[in-house]
């Protein structure tokens, strides 16, 4: 079933209108039209098994035939990562794989180490949004993963976090199982070139717990992808 995404306000009297991307990518990549059965979700938890009545250039309209459960039901852990941003396109991958691995919130981190510098931010985070919806539809979520605006680490760490935070490091850490079983926690993933000192420094001094993963020396976009599964894995449903 191929699926597409409509704005909640694009619902209304039994149908739902597809805005000019989506109907471009219905209409000339999919060759789909009238008659066509195709499913809707609203990036809020909802989806639609609707059947395509319109097309014209910029919008077509589906009649909603019934709900549908989504592929991918939501993670009863709601997982914030705050990761570091990554040079070239490995934040990309990040993004992605966040998607995937039922990230409910991605915060964007300037690090004191971090190799990537943005003179315009908003076209950078416009583009993470992008990937963040062709990976919510590959994977079969319907719920979009919030992008959050780019921020230094003591900004986020004064800031009011979701549930239990912990910064993972690849030295100064203690181990895993010093963290109790929660539903919302927000993870925060170095850079490249691993943490300042200043900021490792601000995290304890937050009363942050730092965790190091054994011996493993991971790359940071891998790190982040690891951390990810490990805590969906032992909080949330990947079992």
């Amino acid at each position: 079933m191929r699926r597409f995404y409509a704005t909640p306000d694009s619902f209304s009297d039994g149908q739902v209108t597809l805005g000019p991307e989506e109907t471009r990518h219905l209409r000339d990549v999919l060759r789909l039209g009238p008659g066509d059965t195709i499913s809707v979700f609203d990036g809020e938890g909802l989806e639609f098994l609707c059947r395509v009545t319109e097309m014209a250039k910029k919008a077509s309209i589906a009649e909603i035939e019934r709900s549908i459960s989504p592929i991918s039901p939501e993670s009863p852990l709601r997982l914030t990562l705050a990761a570091a941003i990554l040079k070239g396109d490995k934040f990309d991958l990040v993004v992605q794989k966040a998607v995937e691995m039922g990230v409910a919130r991605l915060l964007p981190l300037q690090t004191a180490r971090c190799e990537s510098r943005f003179t315009d931010s908003s076209k950078r985070i416009e583009r993470w949004r992008r990937i963040t919806l062709e990976a919510t539809k590959q994977s079969g979520r319907a719920v979009l993963m919030e992008i959050g605006e780019i921020a230094g680490l003591e900004e986020i760490l004064s800031k009011s976090l979701i549930g239990q935070t912990i910064l993972f490091s690849e030295r100064n850490g203690g181990p895993f199982v010093k963290i109790a079983s929660v539903d919302k926690i927000t993870a925060i993933v170095g850079p490249e070139g691993g943490w300042d000192d200043s900021e490792l420094e601000a995290a304890a001094s937050a009363g942050i717990p730092i965790i190091t993963l054994g011996g493993r020396i991971l790359r940071a976009e891998t790190a982040a992808i690891a951390v990810s599964a490990i805590l969906q894995y032992r909080f949330g449903d990947l079992n």
